[in-house]
């Protein structure tokens, strides 16, 4: 087929070429990510299959590789039976009930900022201020806070006519709400930011609809604002869950599992195995359990979401 006239003629590259290209980008891509894939293989790969393996054995790490007995699925078995442990499993779940809580105040303070408020800037970093504050400086903070005595909190009770206030973090019935009390407070900096963004992405065109046929703010907060909302929501539901199950610092410094395990988490609990009392192989299982818990209510958000969250 001849060439038509002025256009010029461009040679299509060879077979071999085409595919030494497709080979080179490919090995370039590998060179890149190669540090990454190391560190994450070294860091957290290895780790999890060392810790499958150690959850079917008998080990103390004080006694070297000679001293692992493998014992098949007898440190499973030894977990039904733990009260510490299934005392751990049902704090972890009340635990929870922190994360609806969070989530609902920030959406509440993230419509309000987004709407009502001037000076967004100043409220955004003084609510975002206590998430990127060190733990342990937080868990001070508020061990002066909860301070049975003559705490500010005790002290302000006292005040309003309370004679007997809450011992917070020395008393067993209300040392885990004390602890979900500044997960939250510290929490809502986060979920405040990420519900501002997803707010801002809402178009308002829908909401000068509203106004021209007379909803109300109720009603387009229903219709509107969270339905639009449902997939911030659903992203900080499956985060705020996951990390509920990983809740280790503010226990290590406030009340290290006590009183009596009243804030004894799984985290807590694996670490107090592992590192206290030298069980790596009962810890090991501890980890196996805490990684199905999670992946099954993820899972199960996963599969739920579909009723729920709007794209």
């Amino acid at each position: 087929m001849e060439e038509s006239a002025g256009t010029p003629f461009i040679a299509e590259p060879k077979q071999g070429k085409r595919s030494s290209l497709r080979n080179n980008e490919t090995l370039a891509g590998f060179l890149f990510v190669s540090p990454m894939l190391i560190g994450v293989t070294i860091l957290v790969l290895l780790p999890i299959m060392a810790a499958l393996a150690l959850s079917f054995a008998d080990w103390n790490f004080v006694q070297g590789w000679d001293g692992i007995h493998w014992i098949g699925f007898d440190n499973f078995g030894k977990l039904l039976d733990d009260p510490a442990f299934i005392r751990s499993i049902r704090n972890n779940l009340i635990f929870l009930l922190a994360v609806p809580v969070y989530m609902i105040v920030s959406m509440v303070l993230a419509i309000l900022i987004d709407r009502y408020v001037y000076w967004k800037g100043f409220f955004k970093v003084a609510y975002f201020m206590p998430y990127i504050s060190s733990i342990v400086a937080v868990a001070i903070v508020w061990q002066v806070l909860f301070q049975p005595s003559y705490g500010p909190i005790n002290e302000m009770l006292k005040a309003i006519g309370i004679d007997n206030p809450p011992k917070w973090i020395a008393d067993p019935k209300f040392a885990l709400s004390s602890i979900m009390m500044i997960t939250v407070w510290v929490s809502i900096g986060f979920n405040l930011i990420i519900y501002i963004a997803g707010l801002q992405s809402i178009p308002r065109d829908l909401y000068e609809a509203a106004d021209i046929d007379g909803a109300n703010a109720w009603v387009k907060f229903a219709r509107i604002t969270f339905p639009l909302l449902s997939p911030t929501s659903f992203f900080l539901l499956v985060t705020g869950i996951i990390s509920s199950f990983k809740v280790f610092d503010i226990i290590a410094v406030m009340t290290q599992g006590g009183p009596i395990g009243s804030t004894s988490l799984m985290v807590w609990y694996l670490y107090d195995q592992a590192f206290n009392n030298l069980k790596i192989g009962y810890a090991s299982s501890v980890s196996v359990v805490l990684f199905l818990f999670v992946l099954l209510i993820t899972a199960g958000q996963w599969i739920a979401q579909k009723r729920w969250v709007n794209y």
